[in-house]
């Protein structure tokens, strides 16, 4: 069966998909399975020129934004570059962006496309103070959902939580397939450690919407209160200077390390104690799994993807979003006691890898991809 995984970064690009589908190549093996990535290369601006047309909605009526204009040339790109390189034919198509699943089937319409939805960009886009929640922007995004919904064969998203936020945007929600991430455990490689010095570790790219300014409010507190620690931040994006210049007003600074982005930090991440992100939201949050499979005690808040891997006392601690006083607390209890926090990171570990193994995501997705054999 020839699949194609049509990815919408290229596979290097930090994230969940990126941390899964090019480590399912080598468990789709030849005779039976061929399996190609295909993304759209960063230096590809400007080159589409087709006229863009959808089914359910017409998009003129939100073109007086510049994001929505933006998206749609990124479109008209992506369906320019998708007919200049591939030119053969596919078994089946897996897309894992909005604009892949959608260019695919206008590409391929005879070929079966799942459509995977990892996340939410217009919800990125409000948290990160991009978009007004019911404005333009907001209305196309969600205006794509019952696009893909009519044209794909098969919709999958990573969590419960997501598929109810997708619930009021499509017709028949109760046919969206969930998918939890999964991960090859043997890129993570826990190792015995001994730090006198608590380390506190989160990477994500550095954006309003994973709250790392409650998280550096939340550190304020713990020097407050008398507790030794460093907090390690590893990732970039928009608002490091912003973060920065905060951490230096704390008067954290000096406890506060920003990396920068680090391709494969699972290969330091075992080193650290506790991995903490107070996300506004998250449709999975991979970073959780990954940091379960290097032994680490978990922190996040209690939303969307988050909550549904983490066990509140059991295989991490959640709190609520945006109370820094909650995180502050709970970081206590782990840096603390650190029976607990070998107990938390135990069972955060075990779960990980009997819920997010690359195996079962791999049986799962054989399954779909079989039913659509010719």
């Amino acid at each position: 069966m020839k699949l194609l995984q049509a990815l919408f970064f290229p596979p290097e690009q930090p994230g969940g998909v990126s941390s899964m589908i090019p480590y399912l190549q080598d468990k789709f093996n030849p005779p039976e399975w061929e399996m190609e990535l295909f993304s759209l290369p960063k230096r590809i601006r400007g080159k589409g020129t087709d006229q863009i047309k959808f089914h359910t909605f017409d998009w003129h009526q939100y073109d007086q934004s510049s994001i929505v204009r933006k998206y749609i040339q990124t479109y008209r790109d992506y369906l320019w570059w998708t007919k200049l390189r591939l030119q053969q034919s596919y078994d089946l198509i897996h897309a894992h962006h909005p604009i892949a699943g959608l260019v695919m089937k206008e590409v391929f319409p005879d070929t079966p496309v799942v459509q995977s939805i990892h996340s939410s960009y217009e919800r990125e886009l409000i948290l990160n103070g991009k978009i007004k929640e019911g404005g333009l922007e907001h209305r196309f995004l969600c205006s794509l959902y019952k696009e893909l919904e009519l044209r794909t064969d098969r919709m999958l998203t990573v969590s419960q939580s997501f598929r109810e936020y997708l619930s009021p945007h499509v017709q028949h929600p109760e046919r969206i397939g969930v998918i939890r991430n999964g991960f090859d455990d043997t890129r993570f490689k826990p190792i015995p450690h001994h730090n006198e010095v608590v380390q506190l570790v989160t990477v994500c790219r550095l954006v309003p919407a994973k709250g790392l300014d409650v998280l550096l409010r939340a550190c304020a507190e713990l020097k407050k209160r008398g507790l030794v620690y460093v907090l390690h931040i590893i990732g970039d994006g928009p608002i490091r200077e912003e973060l920065e210049q905060l951490a230096e007003e704390l008067g954290i600074y000096d406890e506060t390390i920003f990396y920068g982005y680090t391709l494969h930090p699972e290969e330091f991440m075992p080193f650290f104690d506790i991995f903490v992100l107070p996300s506004r939201a998250e449709a999975f949050g991979s970073v959780f799994a990954e940091a379960a499979l290097c032994n680490l005690a978990l922190v996040g808040t209690n939303i969307g993807g988050i909550a549904e891997q983490i066990e509140d006392g059991v295989n991490g601690l959640l709190v609520q979003p945006e109370n820094h006083l909650a995180l502050a607390g709970a970081l206590e209890k782990v840096i603390v006691d650190v029976e607990y926090r070998c107990q938390l990171a135990g069972a955060g570990l075990d779960k990980a890898k009997n819920y997010y193994s690359l195996k079962r995501v791999v049986h799962e997705l054989k399954n779909i991809y079989l039913h659509y054999k010719r």
